[in-house]
């Protein structure tokens, strides 16, 4: 089913230079890379890339008392809209609709490293010229906030994400089925797959359909294009119906594996599937099980030394915590090797994996994909449905050093007299934590958490957004930083380093994924054990009034040869800008 590669290469750091490899290697593949209509695009490696999703006004009509929620709902499922289409008191409907959102635009922006714009690529959609259902395109959802991560590719050709087949201002897209796991129970009736898109370096996209993460949503994904391998690694959740859950809904949710296409979409066949790359439940750590299939609804997503990494941080079962993929077997008792307890490191022969699971389908009920081959990386927390710990990002600085984002516990407790959202200020782990690897204990242990000029729980105003409260919630409109999500970095050569991140917040928004969020940085120094005095987070830019922040990453070519000779003919031309941007 998957193609099959050999040992991969291990990953170097942003900071160290790694061979060049040929552009797009596949004729086939090389064609099927289209541009986006009308934009002339290269990006230069050694920025950034964020992802921005767009509101587009007037895309849907919604009447308030007459427009059913969710489109072609069948009763008793149904609900009537409060709210029109207007930004942002649409999204009071998910006051009535749990699964309201509406398809958005995807933006990527090109950054200097100080926050500087250099240029803005729109992901082809159907509200561009010339884009017809037949043609290339992809939406996110807005207000999901756990979506559009980016990712580079293992040999760091591409950026990677993931979004819908569908058009702008379809409605409750994100908790659809997907056209060949159709969950009956489910209060969203229509079909629509899940995608991944990779761009390249002059602003070229391709896309593969998925039919995992039915029900829910695929969050981020990485391209492992080492040694002719063409698979995606992705992390999402599924289902939105009753329980028990169907087999596709079970098999569909968490980490995935893709296989890359090799044509535009509309010559894309159905892609079957879903196929499971990653399993967990946690009866690995002697509990007794939940609902199956949601211990694994997963966000964040890193692939360091040949591991792939992930994380949970939200949904009402499980244990939010950072895990592992373990490739080098199964112990006695039927857990992976490298945690028969369900706790542990990545073994030394731990290799990149190329197929799905190959399950028992006979057990997928009682026990959900087995046998398990995930583990809790060891001294990350394992307390089940934490009120404490909510996980989104991971970066290794290096192998003893990983910083992890936590968006925070998204409670909107207002204090009109202080002007603060307390639950939110009171937070101690929320932010960046960081994590050294204890090679004598064998364990991960938290040094101390980075907070200081994200400003918890304090409220900030964006031009053209309201101000006063929302009178469908009775809370502020404007809103606070609660925590931090997705997030990428890099090791200078003066032993600091540089993370890059996208803030999470609360309001009394209709949903608090609308918000208008940051883009923050800050330096760390690589060696403190203790936080060091005078690091603060810098705001490099906050989203406008009509959009949401969501992944952040480097541009295609940063890590390789090519962004070296880059820098050497841009600093020797005189291009000061250039040079100041470089190590």
């Amino acid at each position: 089913m998957l193609a099959k590669g050999s040992r991969p290469l291990a990953r170097l750091p942003l900071s160290q230079p790694v061979l060049a490899f040929t552009l797009l290697a596949s004729t086939a593949l090389a064609s099927s890379f289209a541009r986006a209509d009308g934009d002339d695009v290269h990006f230069r490696p050694g920025h950034l890339l964020l992802s921005r999703a767009v509101f587009v006004n007037n895309a849907v009509t919604i009447t308030p008392g007459v427009t059913q929620l969710p489109p072609n709902c069948v009763s008793p499922n149904c609900v009537t809209a409060t709210a029109d289409g207007t930004y942002p008191t649409v999204f009071n409907n998910a006051g009535v609709d749990a699964s309201f959102g509406l398809t958005a635009k995807i933006s990527l922006d090109e950054l200097r490293l100080d926050g500087r714009q250099v240029q803005s690529l729109e992901v082809p959609n159907s509200a561009q010229r010339r884009i017809s259902q037949d043609k290339d395109q992809m939406v996110t959802s807005f207000s999901s906030k756990s979506e559009l991560a980016l990712n580079l590719s293992l040999d760091h050709r591409t950026v990677t994400f993931m979004g819908y087949l569908a058009p702008i201002g379809a409605v409750d897209v994100s908790n659809s089925n997907t056209p060949d796991v159709i969950d009956p129970t489910n209060p969203v009736p229509n079909t629509y797959y899940r995608m991944v898109a990779e761009v390249d370096e002059n602003g070229r996209f391709h896309f593969t359909k998925m039919n995992a993460y039915s029900g829910n949503n695929g969050r981020a994904a990485i391209f492992n294009d080492r040694h002719g391998a063409g698979v995606f690694y992705t992390s999402g959740n599924a289902g939105n119906g009753g329980n028990p859950q169907p087999a596709g809904v079970i098999t569909g949710a968490g980490m995935q594996i893709a296989t890359e296409a090799d044509a535009p979409l509309a010559r894309q066949a159905d892609p079957g599937g879903p196929f499971p790359l990653g399993s967990f439940d946690i009866s690995e750590l002697g509990q007794k099980a939940d609902k199956i299939g949601k211990d694994t609804n997963f966000r964040g997503l890193a692939v360091f030394n040949d591991v792939i990494y992930t994380t949970k941080g939200s949904g009402g079962n499980g244990i939010n915590t950072v895990y592992f993929i373990d490739t080098t077997g199964n112990a006695t008792n039927g857990n992976p090797k490298a945690c028969p307890n369900g706790v542990g490191v990545p073994g030394p022969s731990a290799s990149l994996p190329t197929t799905q699971i190959f399950y028992d389908g006979s057990k997928l009920a009682a026990q959900g994909v087995t046998p398990y081959n995930m583990c809790v990386l060891s001294g990350f927390p394992t307390a089940l449905k934490s009120t404490t710990s909510f996980p989104f990002g991971i970066w290794f600085a290096d192998a003893n050093t990983l910083y992890v984002t936590d968006e925070g516990n998204g409670t909107v407790t207002f204090d009109p007299t202080s002007n603060t959202y307390t639950a939110a200020k009171a937070q101690t782990l929320a932010g960046l934590q960081k994590w050294v690897f204890s090679s004598a204990a064998g364990v991960w242990k938290q040094v101390y958490t980075l907070q200081a000029g994200l400003d918890l729980g304090v409220p900030y105003t964006v031009q053209g957004y309201p101000t006063g409260n929302n009178a469908a919630t009775g809370k502020p409109w404007s809103p606070a930083t609660d925590g931090l999500r997705n997030i990428t970095g890099r090791v200078n050569r003066d032993g600091t380093v540089s993370i890059w991140a996208i803030t999470s917040t609360v309001s009394g928004s209709g949903d608090q994924g609308a918000d208008p969020n940051k883009l923050v940085m800050i330096s760390d120094t690589l060696a403190a054990a203790t936080l060091p005095a005078g690091e603060r987070f810098v705001t490099l830019r906050t989203a406008n009034s009509g959009e949401a922040l969501r992944g952040v990453s480097f541009t295609p070519g940063t890590g390789d040869s090519r962004e070296e000779a880059h820098e050497r003919g841009s600093c020797a031309g005189g291009h000061r800008d250039d040079c100041r941007d470089a190590d």
